[in-house]
This record gives structure tokens, sequence and C-alpha cells, in this order.
């Protein structure tokens, strides 16, 4: 099996210390402990700690399965649904109480620092990027009734969602941000 470096045992296990710490609350040393490498070592990989989380971040959203979007068979609807229960289950098997990665570190706003925050503004412009078109083809179809732009719809899918996702952090519940989806999904007439 081979050898793991040092760089990956940090990458590693960043994300989950990032994610339960927050990036404030996670220290340099934090990382590298829970990564078991010395913390001078972080040194010879990262410059900064901004530097890993936008590594972090960028993995997060690479990470991302968006394949159902384009699964034939089923309605812009079904799609969009079975792509944002993808999302919630990612989420519960790594603790529904830590939350998503992302909106982990935007809820961190300035304090994360401009490289963080551009690579989370990127991968939210992405993920409106994957969804739009499927809401587009519904809107053809008349299975989506409003007419707002598909890339606002799509935002809109995202804050519902992710919105929840932060109050089922905070009350433990698994289910907040797929009933908030599905309310939202109903208030666009899908």
């Amino acid at each position: 099996m081979p050898q793991v470096s040092v760089r990956g045992k940090l990458i590693e296990h960043a994300e989950t210390v990032f994610r339960r710490q927050g990036f404030n609350g996670a220290s340099v040393a934090d990382i590298a402990h829970a990564a078991g490498v010395p913390k001078g070592s972080f040194y010879n990989h990262f410059k900064c700690k901004q530097e890993l989380a936008a590594e972090i971040v960028r993995r997060y959203s690479r990470g991302t399965d968006v394949t159902m979007l384009a699964t034939d068979g089923l309605s812009a609807t079904e799609r969009l649904r079975a792509h944002f229960a993808a999302q919630a289950s990612r989420t519960s098997s790594t603790g529904v109480e830590y939350g998503c990665l992302l909106m982990t570190m935007a809820s961190e706003g300035p304090t994360v620092g401009d490289e963080v925050g551009d690579v989370v503004r990127r991968s939210l412009a992405a993920w409106v990027g994957v969804l739009a078109p499927v809401i587009e083809e519904g809107q053809r179809s008349g299975e989506i009734a409003s007419r707002e732009s598909a890339s606002d719809l799509a935002a809109f899918l995202i804050d519902a969602f992710e919105g929840a996702g932060l109050r089922g952090k905070a009350t433990r519940d698994e289910d907040a941000a797929m009933r908030s989806l599905d309310l939202a999904l109903n208030a666009i007439g899908a």
C-alpha cells in the first residue's frame, strides 16, 4: 500500500477539522495533530491556513456528485431532488451537526481571507451553473412553472437547501434541508 505524503495527510484531515471547528476555530496545530504530523511540517507544504482551506474547499467542490443531474428517464424535478438528496446524504455521513463544509466556510465570511472567499464564491457559482440547465429544461417542458431566470432559481434552491442545512446543523435535524428543498421546488411550480 502506498504511503500517504505529509501534504496528503494534512489535506485528508483538515476537512474534518475545519468542518468541526470552523475556519477560525481550527489552528494549524489542530490540523497537524489530526494528521499525525509535526506542526512545523505544515509550513513545508502550505504557506498559511488560508491556502490549505482553499485547497480543501476546491477538493470538496470537485467531489460533489452531479451525475444524477444528467440521468436519462428522470424529470428535471426528479433529477434536482436526487442531486440535493445526495448532498444531504454527504453531509449526514460526516455528521449533520457539522454541516456542509462549503457553508461552514461561507458563514465565516471575510475572516477566512480572500483566497478562501474566492474559492467559495466560484464553487457556489459553479453549483448554480450545473443546476440552471436542468431548471431551464424543466421550464421548457412546463414542469417548472416559474419564469424567473434559471440561474436565480438555482441560487434560490441552493439557498433554501443550505439555509435549512444550517438550521439542521444547530438542531441536528437531518431532514431540514430536504424539507426546505421540497418546499422551494413546490414554490417554483415543480
